[in-house]
């Protein structure tokens, strides 16, 4: 053994604030981007059962929610809306007078430098859950690009600082950037949902935003999970096509698309931790199954050490919880 040569890492880790300061990827609260569900109602605070810890917030409750997600100091919201009615074209989406266009005005009325994303799609609004226009049971791209673009319009004018097309229609980024841009709207960015998977960990979320298609699934415009460069060709597209983040959905099954998009393209990159991925981890630790706070910082910081400059997460106002404390 006297001369065996080698290197001793575990010199960089033998204490934990020599790992502390020799630590390479780091959380911070200003990553986080928290979702926000509003729904039609009064006195409405209801737990959607598949996520536990989420609600679906009336008006006159949100307060409730918000004043906790800015005493806590996450600066960044998403709102996905429950709207009363439903038709055939999802004309709720676009109206102004909406549960997000209400939502947003009143978040914004009352925290106006509290970061507001739009979530913009129609499948909460139609009737038959889907993210376009239907004709003869087909999903319809082009027709379906004039209604989002005056959907992203409607919640431009009602405050919303970040639009967040989530609807996968071939050219969204282009009809919507063209939509705002023409009604005045030329400095609110797009935060696209650029790379988005046809996955199996979007149930809960369905749940929450009562958005399942009554019909069929959505993999005619939602991506295969077995593709890569498919996700590099959608993310360039939109990035030509203006936008100014790219999210990947799901992260944690993705993390080699994060990076390989983030490699590619120096805007922001932004994870979605979907509703699965919060399901599986928060039931497992109801049981007791798993140490939930250790769980969730790594699997967190694995989404930035992929590449992810912001991370959409149900977990957000426990991480800020577990990092205030920190």
């Amino acid at each position: 053994m006297d001369n065996l040569q080698f290197k001793r890492h575990r010199r960089l880790r033998n204490s934990a604030g020599m790992r502390n300061i020799v630590r390479e990827t780091h959380l911070h609260k200003e990553d986080l981007i928290y979702p926000i569900f509003v729904k039609e109602g009064t006195n409405l605070k209801n737990e959607v059962a598949s996520m536990p810890g989420v609600y679906q917030w009336s008006l006159d409750r949100l307060d409730e929610e918000i004043d906790e997600v800015v005493s806590l100091g996450i600066s960044t919201i998403i709102v996905f809306g429950v709207p009363a009615d439903k038709d055939e074209c999802g004309s709720s989406a676009y109206d102004s007078n909406g549960i997000v266009q209400k939502g947003i005005k009143h978040i914004k009325g009352k925290y106006p430098d509290l970061i507001v994303i739009a979530d913009t799609c129609l499948c909460q609004f139609t009737d038959h859950g889907h993210c376009g226009v239907i004709e003869e049971g087909q999903i319809l791209n082009d027709p379906s690009l004039e209604l989002l673009a005056k959907t992203a319009v409607s919640q431009a004018e009602a405050g919303a600082d970040i639009i967040a097309p989530s609807n996968m229609m071939d050219g969204f980024v282009a009809a919507i950037r063209q939509g705002l841009d023409e009604a005045g709207y030329v400095d609110v960015p797009i935060m696209s949902y650029a790379v988005k998977y046809a996955s199996a960990f979007y149930g809960p979320f369905r749940d929450a935003a009562h958005s399942s298609p009554k019909f069929g699934d959505r993999k005619t415009y939602q991506m295969d999970p077995a593709n890569r460069l498919e996700a590099l060709r959608e993310a360039q597209s939109d990035i030509n096509e203006g936008a100014d983040f790219l999210i990947v959905k799901p992260a944690l099954s993705y993390l080699d698309i994060i990076r390989d998009v983030k490699d590619r393209h120096p805007v922001p990159v932004v994870a979605y931790n979907v509703s699965g991925e919060y399901s599986m981890v928060k039931g497992a630790a109801l049981n007791g199954w798993i140490d939930e706070k250790a769980v969730v910082l790594e699997k967190l910081t694995s989404m930035k050490r992929a590449g992810a400059d912001l991370i959409l997460t149900y977990f957000a106002k426990d991480v800020a919880k577990w990092l205030n404390e920190n």
